[in-house]
């Protein structure tokens, strides 16, 4: 009990509660450098097999992932004007090449070279649309060289003022990918196409609903022709943006002079899209599933799925649960499945299941003498239930309950987001909506930026999406529900992280 009382209760303090969650699953610390995160093996393990699935997501529709430098000369990121301006205050420069000794000591020891000062400076990456189409314009001079289909797995660096672990930090990780196409119809597909994969890793693998549609203008990523985005409901009701793609149009192939050959002979500007998601999907995670007691996996994520945890009094006891639990082990990494068999025997039997509880193992097979004499398991779910299970074929009864936690762990996500959103609502009933407990609201947009603006400063509540149809109300609202004006789309809206 000891180490469930280390977790705040989410209903005392929402921020504090995930803060303390993080630590207790040790997927990240606090680093010694301000707005840095380190994360730990057991989150980094999260972030591995997020990369897995997406990798080969990505590869299967035919990208091929890539490098390309952490610098970016200064001049690069001025080229394209709605970019330099959104990212002019986030970025860090790199403006000398060494340092000096001064003969001083402590902190003083060492001081800036100034006779090394670079003749431009160097932004740390803040995201790699100009180094990467500069490199594309190089690569691409025909249309037989196209499309081409490059993603990286790298770190960005933008400077944050108001940091959390994993949601926003001053250096994080992620993936971005770029394209370019010969035609606007082609940008568009693979940007919708990139939107769907993210849907799907992230419904199927994070168990994490989310909705999809496009940002307004006054949202939308800087330097882009358009911004597709998906939303996901948090247990406090705040929405989190889960990933972007953008088709950015010719806007860069314009800056980075990215022309490639037509068919027939003539000079024509490509076509690029950009895409990305990063390690503030653990943190989504985080939210999504967990509990007062501590993290709650999804199984396909789970670094590991099953802990096994023998309980003896004897040594004679110990060995034969220990020697039963090995063999399950084996058995159950033999049928694939990410397994651990916890021997300590510095803490007692409850110690380790709030343990493995607070780490979001999925499934605990507990193991007892009578439990070897009745040639079965004790099964304790992570989201509830115990049962027993006969050790012959452990490993299908297993994969089931697994599959199981995985399904339940959507359909509870799901019923929850419905349950806290609304649709069709007048200006009071949005105002007191997001005054309350909050959640989704759809309501008719007149496609103001004023209207946006207002709504944001009365209510702190942004527009998260124009959804696709699919997320769409039923009845087309026919005025804004802000100001009353004919409306020009549905919105939805959230406070948001």
């Amino acid at each position: 009990m000891a180490q469930a009382q280390k977790i705040t209760p989410r209903a005392k303090d929402f921020s504090e509660w995930y803060n303390d969650v993080i630590m207790q699953a040790e997927l990240a610390d606090y680093s010694p450098v301000r707005g840095c995160m380190v994360i730990r093996p057991h989150g980094y393990r999260i972030w591995e097999l997020m990369q897995r699935a997406l990798d080969d997501m990505f590869k299967a529709t035919g990208h091929q992932n890539a490098y390309f430098p952490l610098f970016i000369p200064q001049s690069y990121l001025a080229k394209e004007a709605e970019h330099v301006e959104g990212f002019a205050k986030e970025v860090a420069l790199v403006t000398h090449t060494r340092l000096r000794a001064t003969g001083k000591e402590g902190a003083a020891a060492i001081e800036v070279d100034p006779e090394s000062r670079l003749d431009e400076p160097l932004v740390v990456r803040p995201t790699s649309e100009t180094i990467i189409y500069a490199m594309f314009a190089k690569w691409i001079q025909s249309y037989r060289d196209l499309p081409l289909l490059i993603n990286q797995w790298c770190n960005i660096v933008r400077w944050e003022l108001r940091t959390r672990l994993f949601l926003r930090t001053t250096e994080f990780l992620w993936q971005e990918g770029h394209t370019a196409h010969a035609t606007e119809a082609e940008a568009e597909a693979e940007a919708r196409q990139m939107l769907g994969v993210y849907r799907k890793f992230q419904e199927d693998w994070m168990a994490m609903p989310v909705i999809t549609g496009r940002k307004t203008e006054s949202e939308k990523f800087a330097g882009a022709l358009r911004t597709y985005a998906l939303e996901a409901l948090m247990q406090d009701n705040k929405a989190l943006q889960a990933g972007t793609s953008h088709n950015l149009g010719q806007n860069f192939a314009r800056a980075f002079n990215l022309q490639y050959q037509t068919a027939a002979g003539g000079l024509e500007y490509a076509w690029n899209t950009s895409w990305g998601v990063s390690t503030r999907m653990i943190g989504g995670l985080v939210m999504t599933h967990s509990d007062d007691n501590g993290l709650v996996c999804p199984p396909r994520l789970a670094p590991v799925q099953v802990a096994i945890v023998p309980i003896w009094k004897s040594e004679e006891e110990r060995g034969q649960v220990s020697g039963v639990g090995g063999e399950v082990k084996a058995e159950l990494a033999q049928a694939g499945i990410r397994v651990e068999l916890d021997l300590r025997d510095n803490m007692k039997p409850g110690a380790k299941y709030f343990e493995w509880e607070a780490k979001g193992v999925p499934l605990r097979l507990e193991i007892g003498p009578r439990d070897v004499a009745a040639g079965q398991a004790m099964t304790a779910r992570r989201t509830g239930g115990k049962a027993p299970a006969k050790l012959e074929g452990i490993a299908a009864t297993v994969r089931a309950a697994l599959d199981e936690i995985q399904t339940g762990l959507f359909h509870a996500a799901r019923d929850r987001r419905e349950a806290h959103t609304i649709r069709g609502l007048t200006k009071a009933q949005f105002v007191e909506f997001m005054k309350g407990a909050g959640g989704f609201a759809y309501g008719g947009f007149c496609g103001s930026a004023a209207c946006e603006t207002e709504i944001k400063q009365a209510t702190a509540a942004t527009v998260r999406v124009l959804p696709d149809p699919e997320f769409r109300s039923p009845e087309t609202p026919k005025t804004c529900m802000w100001c009353g004006k004919p409306s020009v789309a549905e919105a939805v809206w959230a406070q948001a992280y």
